[in-house]
């Protein structure tokens, strides 16, 4: 049957074509007849529609030749009303050959033909406006078409002569909503006086010709896109006429039948608050409270969630810009430089007149038009998940590294006293004692503070709580857990049940109750699960650690320490419609503002009080120690409190990093804490990651740890306006709220929160004091203080490898040829995951496996761990003093200003000069967006072709050497994912550290190792959030994977290089299929289910091989597995 009628509907489309165009006027009846066939056995069988409509067939192209002949009335109707029910049948498919035969622009021909036509045909224009927008969505040119063609008047002009004649009307504000999505169409409109006729189409309220006032309003919504349009409703006065409207349809749409209309008006109102003058006319019109109590009304019917998604959205949108409750927003904290650069951001930080730091800016630039997605890229993570082509370097004389030493090799000389091990010659009797001592801890208590150190206490607890060992006794009034004391016998400062009080005339000093027995400094017996830490000897640290502010206080979890739980800590479920609800509790600010304390608790703008006294009823904050950071809290409501973050030095941003105590809460209660000065546009906390606190009375009864805590955790756009001089230029910006909920379960606690696991600068100093002590004969071991930091802090810079056999000259010879290894860490003060990862990996060389032992005699090891102490012990994010990023100075870093980077730089170029340039250069850090640990890199081959830009053999010529150390990672490191990695150079890291090592100093193998702050999404730990122990056999697994390194290398084994070739051949095809306009991975994130915004796998169960063999064994399994 199918073949007699395809032989059927190609011998009457011959006919068809046969017909030349004189023919077919001549015999009108002829062809409609042979039309209306042709249409009938298409319909009756849906294969033959196939095969007409098909690309290669020319049987559409015949139809549309014979519908662009006629000019006779009724028979171009009559094919029209074939083609109209031909496409309904389709699924898409067919109106798209139909637009790509030329179709859409013979409708419009007809179109312009028929209404000259007088009076024109009623039925023709019904006809042709149901085709046309039956076809314009399919059409991406139509507005093009219809403007240019003169058909875009002919529809208004219809609608306008046509107001009561609804059945004509419908098809043409159909095709009017397909005219709109044109911008320079809605402006035309505009201009044309449609705006206000929509207006008169779809007020007063009626439910009459409800499918009609539905595409009007989509119509009305698509022109007020355009701001022009926009202003045109506001001054029509339009805005309350919308929120009445909208009210009506609330209050009688009972069944909730007309959901799409009430929609529709929301969309209008949402497209006409972008512009400023919407704004202030819905608040003007008491738009927030209409839309607050409709949208708390449709809250319980979980149908009604786009409603109150889309009113979520305007409330957030039109709520009144606040500036921070600042003086200023450069940090609290003044250090001055001892000379400003010429240019960039210090530069312009310190030519500002007072007080102009800080504007809000209500402009309507840069504005979204549409809710800012939550998966809106960052502007300022160190490795960006998102970038565009334009940010690829494609200059390849930059492409090709070049040694480029820089500095005279007579400059370089004076650091030759760093590299003992290259000359030592070990000819003294006890060579294994006397070439290891340490230059470091020496320095770091030379020049010891003066000034009085505050230790916890607390009172001694009830009998089962008291630990049996570690206890200090120090006299105190307090029946609580204390405020930190000062040392020394310096009489007590407190304030209430642990807020802190260094201040002069401030609080409660000298407040004792006579009577009060003795405190008891209760420090857990930890000494077996935590070898490397002394809460003494990190006080004596302390001592010598210099901070802008001069803090005198040690916090809890420092002075105890940190035991990582043996409990699993999952990803936290989001729970739906969180987000939403934090955006209407602050939503009720303004509209029940007599419920709001907005009661200021902690300001250190007030330097002499920061704590404030109050009755009680308050909680109290601290941040005043080492690596804190929190500027402002102020109480909200009764158990409600807006965080507010302090700037990195010398800035006016950077807020991401916090960590600060809390006490005087209630147990069983629930706390609300908004950080209210976020600046990225996403964070983990949107997808499972929860903030980390410790309580001091866990800590006390054997279990001091940080822990995962927080509910109702997201993380979104809120009211407060970001200056366009913090935001680079950009206006309009505003800052991000970062929310979370927690209760505490002990009475008199003291309470500290962290943004991740804290790791001080006095921290490193104690770990490295106590792996010295770890030293055995073996190990070659020597500490240095690579330079001193603006503020005073010594840089350390350490060695290690394995000591010679002997004195021989062979084993000399073999000692001073060992390869390098340079690793650095804590470039960005707020990712303090790198000095875990570090600490693993210090700890596995200085141990006594025989896989570490293997490692320091294959390799020498030059560690700087933490390149900005500054930073770190000021609480900055992301800046040393100088107020700039360390990891942009590498290209031409200052002496005096970027200290730690330029004689580490310079390291690096000695090596280069003396033709031992390390193997592997490695800085790790922390990533704030993505999930598991991952490695950025640098090859010409991999960024060439991601370009696009011409290049010959020739010039991609590379060592494929430089994926394999990821490659090992990622079979051995259950939290390791290749699939993230990157080896792209962009123009916008040329002045980091792994592209200058790379370019500058030659060192193929030179990367950045990102660490997650959230958790895993592949592996073993897939669906966990990350904790230390993690973090620390990343780092030694880090080492395990050099060691392997050295087998293959050793091995010359080429089997893996070609494993690698194909690698980079697989992920090329797949990130160029996966998306063109990007060259790395997509974000690893879903979208949320919650169409709100606000900005904002292998299950490898191995045990840990114990020896290289068995890790050999394991990991060429592994790899057969893969291949099979």
């Amino acid at each position: 049957i199918f073949k007699v009628k395809m032989c059927a509907v190609l011998m009457l489309l011959g006919q068809l074509e046969r017909m030349n165009g004189e023919a077919m006027v001549r015999d009108v009846e002829t062809a409609r007849q042979i039309t209306a066939k042709i249409f009938h056995l298409i319909q009756t069988q849906e294969k033959s529609g196939k095969e007409v409509m098909s690309k290669g067939s020319s049987g559409m192209e015949v139809i549309l030749a014979s519908l662009e002949v006629f000019t006779i009335l009724r028979f171009s109707l009559s094919h029209l009303m074939l083609f109209y029910c031909y496409l309904s049948l389709g699924r898409g498919r067919r109106v798209g050959v139909f637009v790509s035969k030329g179709g859409t622009g013979i409708l419009f021909q007809i179109l312009i033909t028929a209404i000259k036509e007088l009076p024109p045909s009623e039925e023709l224009m019904l006809q042709l406006h149901s085709l046309l927008a039956k076809v314009g969505p399919k059409d991406r040119k139509f507005g093009v078409k219809a403007r240019l063609s003169g058909a875009l008047n002919i529809t208004v002009n219809l609608i306008k002569q046509n107001l009561q004649n609804t059945k004509l009307l419908l098809p043409c504000l159909q095709v009017l909503r397909v005219y709109s999505t044109n911008s320079v169409n809605a402006i035309s409109l505009g201009k044309n006086g449609v705006v206000e006729l929509m207006f008169k189409i779809v007020t007063p309220y009626s439910k009459k010709n409800t499918s009609l006032l539905k595409v009007a309003l989509d119509a009305l919504g698509a022109l007020l896109k355009s701001k022009t349009n926009a202003r045109r409703a506001v001054d029509g006065g339009h805005v309350p006429v919308l929120l009445a409207l909208y009210q009506d349809w609330h209050r009688n749409d009972t069944r909730h039948r007309h959901m799409l209309i009430r929609k529709g008006l929301l969309v209008c109102l949402r497209n006409i608050t972008n512009i400023k003058l919407g704004r202030k006319a819905f608040l003007d019109a008491d738009g927030m409270r209409i839309l607050y109590n409709s949208s708390t009304e449709c809250l319980p019917v979980r149908t009604l969630d786009p409603l109150v998604n889309t009113s979520s959205l305007i409330m957030r949108k039109c709520f009144p810009k606040n500036r921070l409750p600042l003086p200023t927003i450069k940090s609290a904290f003044q250090y001055q430089l001892p000379h400003v650069p010429a240019v960039g951001p210090v530069a312009q930080l310190y030519s500002q007149p007072p007080g102009v730091d800080d504007v809000v800016d209500e402009s309507d630039d840069n504005e979204e038009t549409d809710a800012d997605t939550e998966n809106d890229t960052e502007n300022d993570e160190d490795e960006k998940d998102q970038r565009s082509n334009d940010d690829i370097e494609t200059d390849l004389n930059k492409l090709h590294p070049k040694k480029n030493p820089g500095r005279p090799f007579e400059e370089l000389r004076v650091y030759e006293r760093f590299f003992l091990e290259l000359s030592e010659d070990f000819q003294v009797s006890n060579f294994s004692a006397s070439t290891t001592s340490s230059s470091f801890s020496s320095s770091s208590t030379s020049t010891r503070s003066t000034r009085p150190i505050i230790v916890p206490t607390a009172q001694a607890l009830s009998p089962k709580l008291v630990p049996k060992s570690g206890q200090h006794t120090l006299p105190s009034p307090s029946v609580h857990i204390q405020s930190p004391l000062l040392l020394g016998g310096i009489a007590t400062r407190r304030v209430g049940g642990g807020g802190s009080n260094w201040g002069s005339d401030c609080g409660s000093e000298g407040a004792e109750d006579e009577g009060g027995e003795g405190a008891v400094l209760e420090v857990p017996d930890t000494a077996l699960l935590l070898p490397l830490h002394d809460p003494d000897l990190y006080v004596e640290m302390v001592k010598g650690t210099h901070s802008v502010p001069q803090y005198a206080e040690v916090a809890y979890p420092d002075y105890f320490g940190h035991v990582a739980p043996t409990f699993r800590e999952p990803l936290q479920e989001r729970v739906y419609g969180v987000q939403r609800s934090k955006i209407f509790q602050d939503t009720e600010r303004l509209i029940h503002p007599n419920d709001i304390v907005d009661k200021v608790v902690y300001d250190l703008d007030i330097p002499s009080c920061p704590v404030i006294e109050d009755d009680g009823e308050s909680l109290k904050f601290n941040s005043q120690f080492e690596s804190g950071n929190l500027r402002k809290a102020v109480q909200i409501r009764k158990y409600e409190y807006d965080l507010v973050l302090n700037s990195d030095i010398n800035s006016n941003h950077y807020h991401q990093w916090f960590y600060f105590e809390v006490s005087g809460m209630r147990v069983g209660t629930t706390y609300r804490f908004n950080i209210i000065n976020s600046e990225k546009s996403n964070s983990q906390f949107n997808y499972g990651m929860q903030v980390l606190m410790y309580s001091v009375q866990e800590a006390i009864s054997g279990r001091p740890r940080w822990v995962r805590t927080g509910t109702d955790i997201c993380y979104y756009k809120n009211h407060f306006a970001r200056s366009s001089i913090a935001a680079g230029g950009q206006k309009g910006k505003s800052y991000y709220t970062m929310t979370f909920s927690t209760s505490f379960s002990h009475k008199d606690d003291v309470c500290y929160f962290a943004y991740h696991y804290p790791y001080t600068y006095s921290t490193l100093k104690m770990h490295l004091s106590k792996l010295e002590a770890l030293r055995t004969p073996q190990i070659y071991l020597r500490q240095d203080v690579l330079c001193k930091t603006l503020g005073g802090n010594g840089c350390p810079l350490l060695t290690i490898t394995a000591m010679p056999e002997s004195n021989s000259n062979d084993h000399i010879c073999q000692f001073r040829n060992r390869p390098l290894i340079f690793l650095s860490a804590r470039v960005h003060p707020g990712e303090t995951n790198a000095s875990w990862v570090m600490k693993g990996t210090l700890e596995f060389l200085m141990s006594t496996s025989p896989l570490a032992a293997s490692l320091r005699e294959a390799y020498i090891f030059k560690i700087i761990p933490m390149l900005n102490p500054d930073g770190v012990v000021n609480g900055n994010h992301r800046c040393s003093l100088s107020g700039e990023d360390l990891n942009r100075q590498w290209q031409n870093p200052n002496p005096e200003l970027h200290p730690t980077i330029y004689h580490t730089k310079s390291l690096l170029q000695y090596l280069a000069h003396i033709q031992r340039a390390p193997l592997v250069f490695c800085d790790y850090h922390g990533h704030s967006r993505k999930k598991n640990v991952f490695m950025y890199g640098c090859s010409v081959k991999e960024t060439v072709w991601q370009s696009n830009i011409s290049a010959t053999s020739s010039d991609l010529q590379e060592d494929l050497g430089y994926r394999a150390l990821p490659k090992i990672l990622s079979q051995i490191a259950p939290a390791f994912s290749m699939a993230s990695c990157s080896f792209v150079v962009e123009r916008s890291k040329e002045s980091t550290a792994r592209v200058v090592v790379w370019r500058e100093i030659g060192v193929q193998c030179s990367y950045t190792m990102e660490s997650t702050l959230c958790g895993c999404d592949q592996g073993k730990y897939k669906g966990l959030q990350i904790g230390t122990r993690e973090l620390e056999e990343m780092g030694a697994q880090f080492c395990v994977a050099l060691l392997r390194l050295k087998r293959l290398t050793g091995l010359r084994n080429h089997q893996h290089l070609l494993d690698l070739e194909s690698d980079i051949i697989g992920t090329q095809a797949k990130v160029v299929s996966s998306s063109p306009t990007t060259y790395v991975m997509e974000e690893d994130e879903p979208p949320f289910l919650e169409p709100i915004d606000y900005s904002a796998e292998s299950n490898d169960e191995d045990a840990e091989p114990e020896n290289e063999h068995a890790l050999a064994r394991a990991a060429n399994s592994r790899h057969r597995r893969s291949l099979t």
